[in-house]
């Protein structure tokens, strides 16, 4: 259960960076290489213009960090070790309160990787 918890998260995390890019990296990736971030104007976070939000949207958004926890829960499943329960309370919580100020998303698949940890984590608990 672990290492398909673990593959989830990784699902998302692909699946919301790799999107991202498909929708912003066509219209501003130049600008991104042209250093366009440093740019004054790109610098205020209170008046945040599309270059840097597609940037925040993408390459900086939370789908590099949410595959990297992903990861480790995969490596540590096949390591026999057990995640700490509050990777998937963090999980899960993150999700409830994304899923409410924003509304329906595909990371809703993050709440059954978060239960799935939670099981796992327990049955491996009890055959100790």
């Amino acid at each position: 259960m672990i290492k398909w918890a673990g593959g989830l998260i990784v699902l998302c995390g692909v699946g919301h960076t790799l999107g991202a890019l498909v929708q912003t990296a066509p219209h501003y990736a130049g600008s991104w290489f042209s250093w366009a971030l440093w740019e004054e104007h790109n610098n205020d976070p209170l008046a945040m213009s599309h270059t840097t939000a597609a940037f925040w949207y993408s390459v900086y958004s939370f789908g590099l960090p949410l595959l990297l926890i992903g990861l480790i829960v995969l490596w540590m499943g096949r390591q026999g070790i057990t995640p700490p329960p509050f990777i998937a309370w963090s999980v899960a919580a993150w999700t409830v309160v994304g899923a409410v100020l924003s509304g329906l998303s595909p990371l809703l698949f993050l709440l059954p990787a978060a239960v799935l940890l939670l099981v796992g984590a327990r049955r491996q608990a009890a055959s100790v």
